[in-house]
């Protein structure tokens, strides 16, 4: 006698693109919000000294970031993980994220100091779009109040940008020289 399968039964949903990119994200903020506390708690001799040092050379936590993002990639291009797996691999992706783009500033200028405002930046405009990813409806469902509320939207970011940068520019001015003193009484 065959069983009949009931409404729980068949195969196992794979998560859509907005549960996973919530994974990203979450694991993104996470990881950028400890590192910026654990390079400062190291910085300021309030912690030991973690950093990896490799023929005295210091290994910045965005190499592990690097490659954290290319294994990740590697496994999700050559496996193609389902279920629990493609959860972890979404958070690895996150972290490797979080770490590379935590010193974006450093690749981009290729040295400098560690609290660069380019960083901050970048790791700001990546949560964004990975908010969007994960919480905005799909294009083809957006009806003309979507385009409404996305046109005002728009505008207010705008002007919170322009009021944010002169924010920005305040703090780096006020609070720039100290986190500078502190990076360069730090470990090497």
């Amino acid at each position: 006698m065959e069983h009949s399968a009931g409404p729980t039964a068949g195969p196992r949903r794979e998560p859509g693109a907005a549960p996973l990119a919530r994974l990203v994200l979450t694991a993104f903020v996470f990881t950028f919000v400890a590192s910026r506390v654990v390079v400062f708690l190291i910085m300021s001799r309030r912690a030991p000294d973690l950093y990896v040092h490799v023929g005295g050379t210091h290994v910045h936590h965005l190499n592990y970031g690097i490659f954290l993002l290319a294994g990740t990639g590697g496994y999700l291009l050559f496996r193609r993980p389902q279920g629990r797996l493609l959860s972890a691999t979404s958070v690895a992706y996150g972290i490797g994220l979080a770490l590379t783009f935590d010193e974006f500033g450093m690749w981009l200028h290729l040295g400098g100091g560690y609290w660069q405002r380019a960083s901050f930046d970048a790791v700001v405009v990546v949560a964004a779009l990975l908010g969007i990813l994960a919480f905005a409806p799909a294009l083809n469902r957006l009806r003309a109040r979507h385009w409404t509320a996305l046109a005002l939207l728009l505008a207010a970011v705008t002007v919170f940008t322009m009021l944010l940068v002169e924010s920005f520019n305040y703090a780096a001015r006020r609070i720039g020289p100290a986190l500078d003193n502190v990076e360069r009484r730090g470990p090497t």
